[in-house]
């Protein structure tokens, strides 16, 4: 059974792990976190990060975080990172998550919800589409990995 949840300081220790298990060039043009990198900092509190947990272990989280942080742009959630556990991937966990965090999102008084995905992250953009996110913008090439121009796609889906 998938449970999805607000997070806890005491699952920082498994998010942080997740985190790592989960990097690669394909979802992040960041450098990998390196080990021992807390999940919760100033940026990201317990609160801003909805965890699915499979058979009572983390399997998977979202963060939802605010826009720009000005009033204009209140009304805007935006999604900073989705996670699943290698192991766990095609259950449904991904799509979940992102329901929880629109979800969330209308509850917090958003009327749109939007996050960034790496072009050539064909799993990624399929689970945002599949809940109802378009294409509303493309910085073509705007990453270089691994020898390969990427383009970074912004997405969105409204909730008025």
């Amino acid at each position: 059974m998938i449970t999805i949840r607000t997070a806890r300081a005491d699952d920082e220790a498994a998010l942080a792990r997740l985190d790592e298990r989960t990097w690669t060039p394909a979802v992040s043009p960041a450098p990998a976190p390196p080990p021992g990198t807390p999940f919760f900092d100033d940026g990201t509190r317990p609160e801003d990060v909805l965890v699915a947990e499979h058979g009572g272990a983390v399997a998977g989280y979202v963060r939802l975080g605010e826009g720009f942080g000005i009033p204009a742009h209140r009304h805007v959630a935006v999604i900073g990172g989705l996670a699943v556990d290698p192991e766990r991937q095609r259950l449904g966990i991904a799509r979940r998550l992102v329901d929880a965090a629109v979800a969330e999102a209308r509850q917090r008084g958003a009327r749109k919800v939007t996050l960034r995905v790496l072009g050539h992250n064909t799993g990624a953009r399929r689970v945002y589409e599949r809940c109802g996110f378009v294409v509303e913008g493309v910085l073509r090439g705007e990453f270089r990995i691994d020898g390969q121009d990427v383009d970074d796609i912004l997405m969105a889906r409204s909730l008025a």
